[in-house]
């Protein structure tokens, strides 16, 4: 018997003929409070994340001045983004897809990447991805360097609980609260290390 069969073997002993234990799983929900596109918007920028705030009409006007900011000529567009969210881009960017799925060099070639999301959390600024449509799988947002994000206000909610009760746990998530930073050296703030060095964020009202 190995180490982790015998202390196995000695919690089922122990436990055994124990009632069962009921866990509870009701998790208080935030206050929902008005202001939530406000909330968010102040925390993504809290990230040093770009945002803008934007009604339906001008999606497109907004994601072609944001990558036209950026000189992107080469962007990833997962499958199932909103095609009218592209309709503003000048001729001749090339656009990435994942069919079939390009290598990694290839991600980290591009100049970026436009993704919708799943859900948004006002309280702590966090876009969250389930590689839903319009999101892609992991590697397409953690590759580039720049992500280029649209939120759907309908999308945002108060809290981490009200976010939870909107996902299926079985699907991979990527949790993202502004772009990809560390300060483990010396707490001295690195960016770009284990993700996008820029997040752009535009929440459509």
């Amino acid at each position: 018997m190995s180490s982790r069969e015998a202390i196995l073997a000695r919690i089922r002993s122990a436990v055994a003929g124990a009632p069962p234990v009921e866990v509870t799983r009701g998790y208080r929900p935030s206050r929902d409070e008005p202001g939530g596109v406000e909330l968010f918007a102040e925390r993504v920028r809290d990230y040093r994340a770009t945002v803008h705030v934007v009604p339906a009409a001008q999606v497109a006007a907004t994601v072609a001045d944001a990558l036209a900011g950026r000189g992107a000529r080469r962007l990833v567009v997962p499958g199932g983004l909103p095609e009218e969210w592209l309709g503003a881009l000048p001729p001749g960017v090339e656009r990435l897809g994942d069919v079939p799925p390009p290598s990694a060099a290839e991600l980290d070639a591009a100049d970026g990447v436009v993704t919708g999301c799943a859900a948004a959390i006002a309280e702590t600024g966090t876009i969250i991805l389930d590689a839903g449509p319009g999101q892609g799988r992991r590697a397409l947002t953690l590759v580039p360097d720049y992500h280029l994000c649209v939120v759907r206000a309908g999308q945002i909610v108060p809290g981490v609980p009200e976010a939870v009760a909107r996902l299926d746990a079985s699907r991979p998530m990527t949790w993202i609260s502004g772009p990809s930073a560390t300060s483990d050296i010396e707490l001295n703030r690195v960016e770009g290390v284990h993700g996008p060095r820029t997040l752009e964020v535009i929440i459509v009202l």
